[in-house]
């Protein structure tokens, strides 16, 4: 007999919820076949079976399963019969001396797993920097570890709390009556949340202008018809951002990194990973286009639409959105936004939010003319790099997009 559990994925999710269960109990599985959606703060993951054989179900759909949790157990009827599903909470039993025994051993040790926190040295240095007691926090991250996140949202939590903010809620609530309803957030918009108190630690900085995408519209417009027709891919003008900003970051390179508030270093990344914020129906996620500089503009334009899709399915997976190393918001995707100072992807030094192209007026050659305007905004990491740098960055990434023969290259 075999036995299904809730593993460890990575990136510091121990928690998830039985999304879905895709067999009912009893049925005859086979090996490696999916049986169980399961969600995390990050993905919905698909779990398969192991072997082949029937399927007990133990944890049923909406349980909340942490790392090592019994989710199902596959074998024969006749290793099943007799079995039960118990509760995650309660012990397997044990012979009257072997409990006591167990019991005695866990009085001895109880103390000593009690004061014991995993978690690596810069991370306790930062609780004391910030007075934050670490034992009164709850780890997030894998095996239990506490992590920098923990230690950065439960300082937020208590600046809150310094600060004099009126509760009006409960006032509300009396004088409405049965107008005002609490909604509970989901897993993702609770992480989500967290992920924005980290972001809103980093001392940062922004830098917004405007780009004329005049030739970049044009080429689009010239080429979307053949990519569909011979490709079956919908061109945007995004891929053709993620060429620019590449090349961007090869001359700022200060930007593609991320920051080691211990060692007063900075990680700069030789690989060129872009993270794309995207609209879920579940909140907002970040993808990743892994090695997007070794891609072609058709490339990444498939593997953004198969991204989109499988977002919008709740497929996508957790390796799909881990190891950015630098994050691109399309606003204008949304149909608005001239201006904006997007949230920077913590671990990320930046973020890059490109807004709606519209026609504009604009002085060429001495005479006005309506082109097309590309308004972009640069939230940065003023820790790592200075204003100074940002508009370089800025200028670099408009010098790519308003150049028709490096978009030409490109299409």
């Amino acid at each position: 007999m075999e036995t299904i559990k809730f593993v460890d994925v990575g990136e510091g999710i121990t928690e998830g919820h039985v999304r879905k269960w895709l067999v009912e109990d009893g049925d005859q599985v086979k090996e490696d076949q999916t049986v169980v959606q399961v969600e995390t703060d990050k993905a919905v993951v698909n779990v398969p079976s192991p072997i082949g054989g029937t399927i007990k179900i133990v944890a049923t759909e909406g349980t909340t399963l942490h790392v090592g949790d019994l989710v199902a157990e596959i074998g024969t009827a006749a290793e099943l019969k007799g079995t039960a599903a118990q509760p995650k909470t309660q012990q397997p039993a044990q012979k009257p001396a072997q409990e006591s025994n167990q019991q005695a051993a866990t009085a001895t040790v109880a103390p000593a797993e009690a004061k014991e926190i995993l978690t690596t040295p810069a991370v306790r240095k930062l609780a004391r920097d910030l007075g934050v007691d670490i034992s009164k926090l709850t780890p997030t991250g894998p095996h239990g570890r506490l992590m920098e996140n923990d230690v950065r949202g439960a300082a937020h939590e208590e600046q809150l709390k310094a600060r004099p903010i009126p509760k009006y809620s409960e006032a509300l609530e009396e004088q409405h009556n049965e107008e005002v309803e609490r909604i509970p957030m989901s897993q993702l918009r609770k992480v989500i949340a967290k992920n924005m108190e980290a972001s809103w630690t980093i001392p940062r900085a922004a830098h917004m202008d405007l780009i004329d995408a005049t030739a970049l519209y044009a080429i689009v417009e010239r080429e979307k018809a053949r990519a569909l027709k011979e490709l079956g891919i919908k061109l945007t003008f995004l891929p053709f951002i993620i060429k620019a900003t590449i090349q961007a970051l090869k001359e700022y390179p200060n930007f593609n990194a991320s920051y080691d508030h211990e060692k007063l270093e900075i990680i700069r990344k030789n690989y060129y990973n872009i993270g794309l914020a995207a609209e879920s129906p579940d909140g907002l996620l970040v993808v990743v286009v892994k090695e997007a500089d070794k891609k072609s503009i058709t490339e990444i334009a498939k593997e953004l639409q198969s991204l989109h899709e499988r977002v919008m399915k709740r497929e996508v997976t957790i390796e799909e959105m881990r190891d950015s190393a630098f994050t691109i918001t399309n606003i204008g995707s949304l149909g608005g936004g001239f201006l904006s100072v997007p949230m920077i992807n913590y671990p990320d030094v930046a973020i890059l939010g490109i807004h709606l192209i519209r026609d504009t007026p604009m002085v060429k050659d001495g005479k006005i003319v309506i082109g097309k305007q590309l308004p972009f905004s640069l939230s940065f990491d003023h820790r790592v790099v200075d204003g100074a740098e940002a508009v370089h960055f800025g200028n670099a990434l408009r010098k790519y997009l308003e150049d028709p023969d490096f978009l030409e290259m490109l299409g």
